[in-house]
């Protein structure tokens, strides 16, 4: 109806000037003439102009005021002709808002003498205010004096009309011709397709967003490192086993029994299968000695070791738990060299917030060879983490039950203008590799770090909930850009 109503009024005129008067004009209502109009001059029938217009419109006070009256008039006509009304019993009549602002406007006014006792100083008053309203809301205009006034009580408002001048365009035609948009079969067979008038094709549209899936930015990052151990020279480890034995995550990396870290309130114990089925029964005898009473220069803990606490199972709590299980493997052969990593899930009994989640992803690389020092450990992190845009790197001493030496890995972060801790490091003790059978100038350097700090990191990411668990947004995974961790 819209599109007809301005088709044919433009057969008789030049120009319809304006939308809004010829919606009314026409019983219709603007916002179906304006969609009309879009559509028309986008298949070049008219062309369109835009209209802007600035009025003033009441606020909903405004409104009440327009309706009611001002409150400085509401105040007056409650106070008594004759005599005077006590400012309690005068505030009872009215709104407390009405009250409040009426007080204020009539004692400015000097309509009336606020006191204890309220009386008329005048008998009659005009609501200027009112009337003012009154006409803006018909659209009339007002002095630019009594629109700050108004405007300052927050009884009106500006607001912009938006509208269009519509004239013919070089394809009008009285009636819009429907524009076939496919050949069919029909067409060809009637013959009728010499008639047909097709729409144009629109080679820059761009058609509907295909469904894929996305990679996590942990999986993204993830890979980037994966990259960085192969560039270097590593093989990756069987990560498969997130269950595993007291004895491969704690005893064999030479950490005693008493260990805080064996506390069940740093590890998760399993109920069903509570313990493991088989061991190395020699290589556990040897593991056992070391701890009662050391050897290969140490003295041990000097502690009862119990059979029945190595053979617990838990949820792995490092990955150094494979390592241990590859190296012991590495040593029933004749020794050659290896370069080893992983990247898996370990799991912890920690508080959850907003950097602590009770699993989480640890990297860690090792290199087994002979006669190797800390000077190799120092050279291979440097090696390792300039591939990550990180050269500017501190160590510190530190502790680790199975490695001594032991650091700690510091980076200077250029946003934040400190040093960071960005991972762990050491030289495995004998302690922990010579029981494996291992000859005793073989050395092993290793070192880890999380997966999710520095993904947060790189992500702008605050909160480790935001990034793994089930908290995470899902628009998060399909606009995450691509990784490159510093490699150019």
């Amino acid at each position: 109806m819209a599109e007809d109503a301005i088709l044919g009024y433009l057969a008789a005129a030049e120009e319809i000037p304006d939308s809004g008067q010829f919606a009314s004009q026409h019983g219709l209502h603007h916002s179906d003439i304006v969609n009309v109009i879009k559509s028309l001059h986008g298949f070049r029938y008219i062309d369109a102009q835009d209209i802007k217009r600035e009025s003033w419109v009441l606020t909903d006070e405004g409104k009440k005021y327009a309706a009611e009256g001002s409150p400085e008039v509401q105040l007056f006509l409650a106070v008594p002709q004759e005599g005077s009304i006590s400012k309690d019993e005068l505030q009872k009549k009215l709104e407390p808002s009405v009250f409040k602002i009426g007080c204020s406007q009539a004692g400015k006014n000097k309509w009336v003498d606020m006191g204890k006792q309220v009386s008329r100083k005048v008998q009659h008053v005009e609501d200027k205010v009112k009337d003012l309203l009154i006409r803006v809301q018909n659209g009339e205009e007002i002095g630019k004096d009594d629109v700050n006034s108004l405007k300052a009580r927050k009884l009106i408002v500006a607001q912009t009309w938006k509208g269009y001048s519509v004239r013919k365009g070089p394809n009008y035609a009285p009636k819009r011709k429907k524009v076939a948009t496919d050949l069919t079969r029909e067409n060809l067979q009637r013959g009728d397709w010499k008639e047909l008038e097709f729409k144009e094709y629109n080679f820059n549209a761009k058609g509907p967003p295909s469904e894929s899936g996305h990679l996590h930015p942990l999986l993204k990052v993830k890979q980037q490192f994966k990259n960085i151990f192969v560039q270097m020279g590593f093989e990756e480890m069987p990560t498969n086993n997130f269950v595993e034995s007291s004895f491969w995550n704690f005893d064999a990396l030479f950490q005693p029994q008493q260990h805080p870290a064996r506390d069940s309130h740093d590890t998760f114990f399993l109920e069903a299968p509570s313990t493991t089925r088989e061991l190395p029964e020699d290589y556990v005898e040897l593991v056992k000695r070391v701890h009662e009473s050391g050897g290969y220069g140490s003295r041990g803990y000097m502690y009862d070791w119990k059979r029945e606490e190595a053979n617990k199972n838990l949820l792995r709590t490092h990955t150094t738990a494979v390592s241990t299980r590859m190296l012991y493997a590495l040593a029933k052969q004749p020794f050659a060299p290896k370069r080893y990593f992983s990247i898996d899930r370990v799991f912890r009994n920690e508080s959850v917030d907003r950097t602590h989640l009770a699993e989480f992803h640890q990297i860690e690389g090792l290199v087994c060879d002979r006669k190797l020092t800390l000077g190799d450990l120092i050279g291979v992190l440097d090696d390792f983490f300039s591939r990550l845009g990180m050269s500017k790197l501190r160590f510190k001493p530190a502790y680790n039950p199975y490695t001594e030496p032991s650091m700690e890995i510091f980076s200077y972060h250029e946003g934040l203008k400190k040093w960071v801790e960005i991972g762990n490091s050491g030289m495995f003790r004998p302690e922990m590799l010579l029981p494996m059978g291992f000859p005793e100038d073989v050395r092993v350097i290793a070192w880890g770090l999380s997966l999710e700090r520095p993904t947060m990191i790189l992500y702008g990411i605050d909160n480790i909930r935001d990034l793994f668990g089930h908290k995470v947004d899902l628009s998060l995974i399909k606009r995450n850009p691509i990784c490159r961790l510093g490699i150019n």
